[in-house]
C-alpha cells in the first residue's frame, strides 16, 4: 500500500512515465468513456423511448446509489489524514447532510420527473443483473484494491463535465416531458465532478512514483471504462428484446 507520495515522476530508469506522459495516457482513457455508447448517445439525440428513459434512470440509481459506498471503501484503506479528509466530502455530496438533500436525492427527484416512483425505484425492481453486475465489481474493486489504484479508477470524472451538460441540454430539447424539477442533477454536479477529478489526478499524479504504480493506475482507468460501458451494455440489450420497437420519444409522451 502507498502512505506517501515521492518526488514528481520526472521519468527514471524504471520506465517511469514522465509526470506529462502520465498525464497524456490517463486522459487518452476518453475513447472508452461511455459517452461514446450507443445507447448514451441515442439519449442525446432524443432517441430513447419514455420507457427506455426510464429504465436508463432507474438502472443508474444502483450506480448511484453505491457511490458513497465505493468512497467509504476508498477512506477506509486510505492512511493519509488530509487525503481522508478531502475524499469524505463526496460521501457528504451523494448522501447529503439531511434526508432529501444531496446528488442521491436529486436523482430520485430526476425519476419522480420522468414518471417512475420512488418506491419502484428505491426497491431495484428494474435494475438488470448486467447493471448490478458492474457496479457492484467496482465497489469490490475499491474495498479490495490498494486506495490509490481506486481513485486512479475515478478518474472517468476527467471526462464527465461535458457529458452532464450534453445530457441536460438533451432532457430539455428531446424529452420536455420530464419534468425540469428532475434538472438539478444535471445543473449542480459538473462544477462539483471538475473540482473532484482535478483532486483525484493530483492524487494520482503525486502517489504512483514508478511505473509499476503508473501501470496499475492506467489499468485502473480501464477497469472502470469497462465497468461503465458493461452497464450500458445490459441496457442496451434490454432494449433490443423489448417487443417495441425503438424510437424517437415524441413530445406528446407523458409517463
Amino acid at each position: 500500500m502507498v502512505t506517501a507520495p515521492g518526488p514528481a515522476a520526472d521519468g527514471g530508469h524504471d520506465g517511469c512515465l514522465t509526470r506529462s506522459a502520465f498525464t497524456t495516457a490517463l486522459h487518452a482513457h476518453a475513447d472508452q468513456y461511455w459517452s461514446r455508447h450507443p445507447v448514451h448517445l441515442r439519449l442525446h439525440q432524443g432517441g430513447l423511448t419514455g420507457p427506455e428513459l426510464r429504465r436508463w434512470i432507474a438502472n443508474r440509481w444502483y450506480y448511484q446509489k453505491l457511490l458513497p459506498q465505493k468512497d467509504a471503501a476508498i477512506v477506509a484503506n486510505c492512511p493519509v489524514p488530509e487525503v481522508r479528509r478531502r475524499w469524505t466530502e463526496r460521501i457528504t455530496y451523494q448522501d447529503g447532510t439531511a434526508e432529501g438533500r444531496g446528488g442521491n436525492a436529486q436523482w430520485l427527484a430526476l425519476a419522480e420527473a420522468a414518471g417512475l416512483t420512488r418506491a419502484e425505484v428505491l426497491d431495484e425492481r428494474h435494475v438488470l443483473p448486467g447493471v448490478r453486475f458492474a457496479t457492484d465489481a467496482y465497489v469490490t474493486f475499491c474495498r479490495t484494491r490498494p486506495w490509490i489504484e481506486a481513485v486512479a479508477a475515478c478518474l472517468t470524472e476527467l471526462f464527465a463535465p461535458g457529458l452532464m451538460r450534453d445530457r441536460l441540454a438533451a432532457l430539455r430539447t428531446h424529452y420536455p416531458w420530464v419534468d425540469p424539477s428532475g434538472h438539478d442533477y444535471f445543473t449542480t454536479r459538473p462544477a462539483a465532478v471538475t473540482d473532484d477529478a482535478r483532486h483525484a489526478l493530483g492524487l494520482v499524479l503525486s502517489y504512483c512514483t514508478t511505473r509499476r504504480l503508473q501501470d496499475a493506475a492506467l489499468a485502473a482507468l480501464t477497469f472502470k471504462c469497462d465497468v461503465l460501458w458493461s452497464m450500458l451494455d445490459a441496457l442496451d440489450h434490454a432494449g433490443r428484446t423489448d417487443s417495441a420497437p425503438p424510437g424517437a420519444c415524441p413530445p406528446q409522451d407523458t409517463p
